[in-house]
């Protein structure tokens, strides 16, 4: 009778503990990666995991993996439903033990501080789940610094990757073992962005998303489309992040041709579906003399800011940004801190322009970043404030080309250089004239990473404009002619303006711009207030303009609108 009652209580106990095989059943929802500087947490490495299934899971024999190591083996442990497990290394685990329940493994990987992918996977060799966290990750400058963990926001989204997750928000630095300081609900019901591809060689791609995919959907072969008559051959999502799928041809792609990849009808964990998005494609080359430019130069940052370094592609072909490097020289002038551009291929086509710096989410606070899918994050070589050289080689060693500027290449009437970009006039011309480099217009918010230089002058100088449109304008919020845009085109760089409005009685009413460095061209606007911020009559108004250049030149425009608002 004993052993009936034992064998049904070992029976009613074994469904209630099992071993996930299902992914996102268990998430990594908390790093520490960088713990120095300590604020209220131990010096030491961790990461947390959490339960997200409504079942116990026995964890023996799990491992935490990373793309160089992987730890030893996980013990027994029952990790319950919606509860936490911090886990570390052996040397960690006694000052770890105070926040929470803590489990250690031989070979705790290295969190690298920059970022790298870590997956936990079952004893069967299954990837329950994988994180490729990034610095940027943080989204605070300060916290990135060290001492701080990363934390995932809504555990019910664990495929979302940089979207759900931020530095967190306890004073102690962090929240082993219990609720995340950020968790909150993060809705998801967008469908994977199809990034970019690579080509690993002439019948392998990839293609890259901006989040892990449900990689049954993801092997439909009718889900994707090569033009130039190329016919897919297989179709793979891979492990352990399945944000890439691998996709083979049946005939080669030829060397510096552009392909378009079409996707659709892929989807996330959330089954969040796509629509049709396109991608380009294509097989590079080699970055020769006059193809592969310096393009920018913010050197002199604001304050907490990070330098950039715009390229752009010049030539013909097409290149990679494994294959390009970034240096500076020493005092002796020796080739120093020599830094590829990115450790997995890049393409860069044709009429790209590819910005490197530390921060994305740092550059697009200050600066428009049209195109923040251009911007490789990494820490830079050294470029001082006054005078520096930016060195790009190619994958031979070969200096492609080479900038040493100086800061008194910056406009001589700018009352500070701080947080202003050089732009190249004109790629096409000498990279050492300074001639050819000119401070980024105030117009353009004094840097263009990832676009056309708002100095770029690679075409036939227009005449002088500057005109007013429209003639007649409402400002009352309809939708309708509600600002009077002043356009301008300048002949050449260096021209500053100021704009000055009059009343029909010719009293100034408004100033509008006050000593601006012009690009070559732009435009400002007008909303029918005057410098106080109030209403001002309906009627005429001349809006006067004045340019200077440093040359000497000086020109004036007078352009006539009607305010034509009703008062109320």
């Amino acid at each position: 009778m004993k052993m009936k009652r034992l064998l049904f209580l070992i029976l009613s106990i074994i469904p209630t503990i099992v071993s996930a095989q299902n992914r996102y059943d268990v998430v990594i929802d908390e790093l520490m990666v960088d713990p120095s500087p300590q604020l209220g947490l131990p010096n030491a490495e961790w990461l947390e995991i959490k339960n997200r299934s409504s079942s116990p899971i026995n964890l023996q024999n799990w491992r935490i993996v990373t793309s160089s190591t992987q730890s030893g083996l996980l013990p027994t442990y029952v990790l319950k439903p919606d509860s936490f497990l911090i886990i570390c290394s052996p040397s960690a685990m006694s000052s770890l033990a105070a926040f929470g329940s803590v489990v250690t493994v031989s070979s705790f990987p290295a969190l690298d501080n920059d970022g790298q992918v870590i997956s936990l996977k079952a004893a069967s060799g299954t990837t329950i789940h994988a994180v490729g966290y990034s610095s940027g990750w943080y989204r605070n400058n300060l916290k990135k610094q060290g001492g701080w963990t990363l934390e995932m926001i809504d555990t019910d989204r664990p495929c979302a990757g940089i979207n759900n997750w931020r530095a967190s928000e306890n004073l102690s630095g962090g929240t082993p073992g219990i609720k995340n300081s950020v968790e909150s609900i993060n809705t998801d019901n967008a469908g994977p962005i199809f990034q970019r591809t690579f080509t690993v060689d002439d019948t392998t791609i990839i293609l890259v998303f901006d989040e892990s995919l449900d990689s049954l959907r993801a092997t439909n072969r009718q889900n994707y489309s090569i033009d130039g008559g190329i016919i897919l051959k297989t179709i793979l999502p891979l492990a352990p992040m399945f944000d890439r799928v691998r996709v083979t041809t049946t005939s080669s792609l030829t060397v510096n041709t552009v392909y378009d990849v079409a996707v659709m009808n892929v989807a996330d964990c959330m089954n969040n579906i796509s629509s049709v998005q396109h991608a380009r494609l294509g097989l590079p080359g080699d970055a020769i003399a006059g193809h592969w430019v310096v393009n920018e130069i913010l050197f002199n940052p604001r304050a907490n800011t990070n330098d950039y370094i715009e390229f752009y592609n010049n030539g013909p072909g097409i290149l990679d940004a494994a294959n390009l490097y970034i240096a500076n020289r020493n005092a002796n002038g020796i080739l120093s801190s020599i830094k590829v551009l990115t450790a997995e291929p890049f393409l860069i086509f044709p009429g790209d322009h590819i910005v490197v710096t530390e921060d994305l989410a740092s550059l697009q606070l200050n600066y428009l970043v049209k195109h923040p899918g251009n911007v490789i994050e990494f820490s830079l070589p050294s470029f001082p404030d006054d005078e520096g050289a930016v060195v790009t080689l190619n994958r031979n060693g070969e200096v492609v080309d080479e900038v040493k500027y100086k800061d008194d290449w910056h406009f001589q009437l700018l009352t500070s250089a701080e947080g202003v970009a050089l732009e190249r006039l004109d790629p096409s011309l000498p990279s050492q004239n300074s001639a050819n480099w000119h401070s980024a217009a105030s117009t353009a918010g004094y840097g263009t990473p990832t676009y056309k230089n708002s100095q770029l002058n690679r075409l036939p100088s227009p005449s002088i404009m500057v005109e007013a449109i429209p003639k007649v304008f409402s400002p009352d919020n309809d939708g309708i002619h509600d600002v009077a845009t002043l356009q301008y085109k300048m002949e050449q760089p260096g021209y500053v303006a100021n704009v000055i409005i009059f009343d029909a009685a010719g009293r100034p009413v408004r100033r509008l711009v006050n000593n601006n460095i012009l690009g070559l061209e732009g435009y400002w606007n007008w909303d029918g207030l005057d410098d106080k911020g109030a209403k001002l009559q309906l009627g005429p108004y001349i809006i006067y303009t004045e340019i200077f250049h440093t040359s000497g030149k000086t020109r004036a425009f007078k352009n006539t609108v009607v305010l034509a608002r009703r008062l109320k």
